[in-house]
């Protein structure tokens, strides 16, 4: 990492009260450029916003005398039994929130333990410094394109070589959103990305996101599913699945999963929540592939109602990289429990004793 940068280094466990508060502790410790980058949305960033405000929308039913006692947050996707039914998000820059890197949040969910974590492309670690806090945990793999498909093998193998159960490509970011703190900040990333690195003019240290993306593959089709899924002969997620037409067209095409997200608010600004499209989206995709879901996470009231709207597994973002700053590995791993501690207080009372339950539950709509 450069001089220029530094980023947080405690190591430490924390008492999480809510997740809502550790974005305010973290920007007091974070550097701007890299607290805003982390934090931050598109334009007006009424998406962002969005994202968390509208599972206020939905109610859950409180349920009494339902006979549940210690709920079972356990669940599984393809071959991996969960012992909770969410994982890491696909967050490129780990770096900026603390020294560690991924490796610090690959550590932090490892020793959660029944989880799994998504990589990003743009990692500022490389694979096997990932893997070295991983171990035998899990992991998938999410690819930004290279406009070289030969770059494409390459990089798909060594994603393999390392261990990837899936592949998830994201194609919600063919060129960035018009991220008004970057553009302030003027913002570049402190640090290399080793992932992609061979196919950008630079090691991807001093880099705008912009630039970035520029040097990626923006013209992104359904063709593009069905190499990664040929070549990798893994299961290919489709990540920045806003609506069911998408859905049902990547179905058409062999996809394995759906994604459900909108970057966390940090692409197409004025765009709904995404908890907002999630519903019609599951009814559309009908079972055919699991459906993970992202995009405002924070409590487990917000899993409960994603579950109960159709989503397999929720992937959790900005949370996880406020407490890797905050604590490190050990922040992360206190993140992860305090969002099964949630979730299962909230399953109690509205009981259900299975994610199954959890599932079939009945939302009240509170427009």
């Amino acid at each position: 990492m450069t001089k220029e940068y530094k980023a947080p280094t405690e190591v430490k466990p924390l008492e999480i009260i809510n997740t809502i508060e550790l974005e305010f502790m973290a920007e007091e410790i974070v550097p701007t450029g890299g607290f805003n980058y982390m934090a931050g949305g598109s334009g007006d960033e009424f998406t962002l916003r969005r994202n968390v405000e509208c599972f206020n929308y939905k109610g859950i039913l409180p349920r009494v005398a339902a006979d549940v006692e210690f709920p079972d947050t356990s669940t599984n996707i393809f071959e991996h039994n969960l012992k909770v039914p969410f994982i890491m998000a696909p967050i490129a820059a780990h770096g900026l929130a603390h020294e560690s890197k991924e490796a610090g949040t690959a550590k932090g969910i490892a020793e959660f333990g029944g989880s799994l974590m998504s990589i990003s492309a743009y990692s500022g670690a490389s694979f096997d410094e990932i893997s070295a806090g991983l171990g035998n945990t899990p992991r998938w793999f999410q690819i930004y394109m290279s406009k070289d498909d030969e770059l494409n093998k390459n990089i798909l193998d060594e994603a393999k070589a390392d261990g990837a159960s899936a592949i998830i490509l994201t194609a919600d970011a063919t060129v960035s959103g018009n991220r008004d703190r970057d553009d302030k900040n003027k913002f570049v990333y402190p640090f290399g990305m080793p992932i992609v690195s061979r196919y950008l003019t630079g090691t991807g240290a001093d880099m705008s996101l912009n630039n970035i993306y520029g040097q990626s593959k923006q013209k992104i089709s359904l063709d593009d599913i069905r190499f990664i899924k040929e070549y990798s002969e893994l299961p290919v997620f489709l990540k920045g699945v806003q609506s069911p037409e998408d859905a049902l067209a990547a179905i058409g095409t062999g996809v394995d999963g759906i994604w459900v997200s909108n970057h966390g608010g940090r692409q197409l600004d004025g765009a709904p929540g995404s908890f907002e499209v999630l519903e019609e989206i599951a009814e559309a995709v009908a079972g055919l592939v699991p459906i993970v879901f992202d995009s405002g996470i924070r409590r487990g009231e917000h899993i409960f109602k994603a579950l109960a709207s159709g989503a397999d597994i929720v992937a959790i973002g900005r949370p996880v990289l406020f407490s890797l700053a905050l604590g490190g590995w050990q922040g992360v791993q206190s993140v992860f429990e305090y969002f099964e501690r949630d979730l299962k207080r909230v399953m109690q009372l509205a009981g259900t004793q299975t994610i199954a339950d959890v599932k079939k539950a009945r939302l009240k709509d509170l427009k």
